[in-house]
């Protein structure tokens, strides 16, 4: 069984990571060394248990977040959907108009005791850049917004607390606007959203955003894939 602190992965993916590219890394040259207060357990193996817990991250276009997270060991199910809005059963077409309220987001299903949330937290704040208010690269609009609905208590201080030792170790330039929210209810996205990448790997998109972007993050996060 590994274990392994929080800051600790964030630092050492922070340092070959580029997802928020040359800012960053130059940023975490001067960061501070981090004690490793928070364990996290990862016990590396493909034995689905029962103990299943959910998570629910919007980081941009879902079709990047499902590529990352499904790939990575005691993560049992991803699926695309909306969440955080108003509007009942939205549409791709309907969230696209940035005014239903709700965000393109990941519901994953994980073990806990395989991968923990927290770390789950250091692949969402590595894997995008949490501090664009409402963009993500080209993707813009209050759907493409940095968000975490929280499915306990729990899962809230962990996310509130992390947010806050980024911010006070400088580790980006700028603050972090992720918006932390209870969840609510979440809508699976259309079909042809699920598993997009796999799917349509030559798609443009897929091609010059998607596929740069995993392959960085399979390349930091190697020990923790299936």
């Amino acid at each position: 069984m590994k274990q392994i602190g929080f800051l600790y992965i964030f630092t050492f993916a922070l340092l070959s990571f580029s997802c928020v590219d040359t800012q960053n890394s130059a940023q975490n040259k001067d960061n501070k060394q981090i004690k490793l207060n928070h364990k996290v357990k990862n016990k590396m193996n493909n034995q689905k248990s029962n103990n299943q817990e959910i998570a629910i991250f919007g980081a941009g276009c879902f079709w990047c977040v499902e590529a990352v997270f499904q790939d990575l060991k005691g993560v049992y199910k991803v699926e695309s959907g909306y969440s955080g809005g108003t509007l009942k059963n939205p549409t791709y077409a309907e969230v696209c108009t940035g005014t239903t309220g709700h965000a393109e987001v990941t519901r994953i299903e994980f073990n806990p005791d395989e991968i923990s949330f927290e770390f789950l937290l250091s692949v969402f704040f590595k894997t995008h850049d949490p501090t664009s208010l409402n963009k993500q690269g080209a993707d813009q609009g209050t759907q493409y917004r940095s968000v975490i609905f929280y499915t306990s208590p729990k899962q809230k201080e962990i996310a509130e607390r992390i947010i806050k030792q980024l911010n006070e170790e400088k580790a980006y330039p700028d603050p972090i606007v992720t918006e932390v929210s209870k969840f609510d209810k979440f809508y699976k996205a259309e079909d042809y959203h699920q598993d997009y990448f796999n799917n349509n790997p030559n798609q443009g998109y897929c091609r010059y955003v998607i596929q740069p972007k995993v392959e960085k993050f399979r390349k930091v996060f190697k020990d923790y894939l299936k």
